[in-house]
């Protein structure tokens, strides 16, 4: 249980993709982490599929000095958490403490604004590649990029690897 010990933040809003948020929860959870759904108010959310998520907490409570790492999934749930400003700032503030953010596919637009990115080497789903390039990042089309403890991967077909990469990480 290499993650024993391990306190992992996953965000949700709805219209998350289905893949990115229960994918690498479950992956986390196998590895021994706690891990917490954070939303942005007590409703259970609801994934393109269809998927229900029912949050742990809300992110208005969360602090980052609580968890070792953040995942963001991808899906159209970045853009609604990008109204929200508490997952900005929570994503901030993980980076500002030298915390891991992990993020894949459309989830680049969260770390975007958060103002995390400059200059920093990173993956998403292609057609958000402007958004990070205007945001300083370098963007690579790879299945998974690890830029010291920012990670991202591209698509649901990269989860595999994204996993690794995070268990990897916070394994160290």
């Amino acid at each position: 249980m290499e993650l024993q010990g391990k306190h992992i933040a996953i965000l949700t809003e709805n219209v998350y993709e289905d893949l990115e948020l229960h994918y690498p929860r479950l992956r986390m959870l196998e590895a021994g982490a706690t891990v917490h759904l954070l939303g942005a108010g007590d409703a259970v959310y609801h994934g393109k599929h269809g998927l229900p998520a029912e949050p742990d907490g809300q992110i208005d409570d969360a602090r980052a000095e609580d968890y070792d790492a953040v995942i963001v999934p991808g899906g159209y749930s970045p853009d609604k958490m990008r109204a929200h400003p508490p997952f900005i700032e929570f994503v901030r503030q993980m980076a500002a403490q030298d915390k891991l953010v992990a993020f894949i596919c459309h989830a680049g637009w969260v770390p975007a604004s958060a103002g995390i990115l400059k200059g920093r080497r990173v993956t998403s789903y292609a057609t958000i590649k402007d958004d990070l390039v205007h945001a300083g990042a370098e963007w690579v089309d790879e299945e998974v990029v690890q830029d010291g403890k920012l990670i991202s991967s591209r698509t649901p077909a990269d989860l595999p690897a994204f996993c690794r990469a995070i268990i990897a990480a916070l394994a160290d």
